[in-house]
């Protein structure tokens, strides 16, 4: 199936409904429009209480709304693979990642957004915690090719990924300020294009 059958067929879903955000699917830069039909897709599922409170359903909605988005998004844009499982933790100041799959979502409804579970998505990819992010990015500047090509693709010649705490930026959606379709089109990008470079 090539991308462009694959985002037809995205759109088709989109349309009856299936999938939560309308804006999931976006145009591939240039130097991706050529790439293979995605090998892998990232699939999540979210844990439930058997009898959720009205805390936890309105939670639930929201988390649900935002992780059919950002998962979307990925299998739209790129080729990466993951299984993932997301938790409500009340106790989760803000909401956060792992390696190993999860994500947890806390109470504060303003992090229940695509730009938090994009966000969260990248570090279950690797993204601040994995060896290759480390080898490639704990010098302060990602150095890995691919991405840095991209980057530069995006913002001239001489731009740069700075990574620090675990994020990245520009493109990490670190922030709430930082997120608009463009960015989380190449917030993606980036992500696929650092898993490429060895993350």
């Amino acid at each position: 199936m090539t991308l462009t059958r694959l985002r037809q067929v995205a759109l088709a879903v989109l349309a009856i409904g299936v999938v939560a955000s309308p804006s999931a699917v976006h145009a591939a830069p240039a130097a991706t429009q050529t790439r293979a039909a995605p090998a892998a897709t990232i699939t999540w599922t979210l844990a439930r209480a058997q009898n959720p409170t009205a805390d936890q359903q309105d939670a639930y909605a929201r988390i649900t709304s935002a992780m059919n988005a950002a998962v979307a998004r990925y299998n739209a844009l790129s080729d990466l693979g993951k299984s993932i499982t997301v938790h409500y933790v009340p106790g989760v100041p803000t909401a956060d990642g792992n390696i190993n799959g999860s994500i947890r979502f806390g109470s504060n409804r303003s992090y229940m957004t695509e730009r938090t579970a994009l966000h969260e998505t990248a570090h279950t990819l690797g993204v601040g915690l994995s060896g290759g992010w480390h080898s490639l990015g704990g010098s302060g500047t990602w150095t890995g090719a691919q991405a840095t090509a991209l980057v530069r693709q995006y913002d001239g010649p001489n731009a740069v990924i700075r990574t620090g705490g675990g994020h990245f930026w520009p493109y990490g959606l670190n922030y709430d300020n930082e997120f608009s379709q463009t960015n989380a089109d190449r917030h993606v990008w980036i992500v696929a294009a650092m898993k490429r470079d060895g993350l």
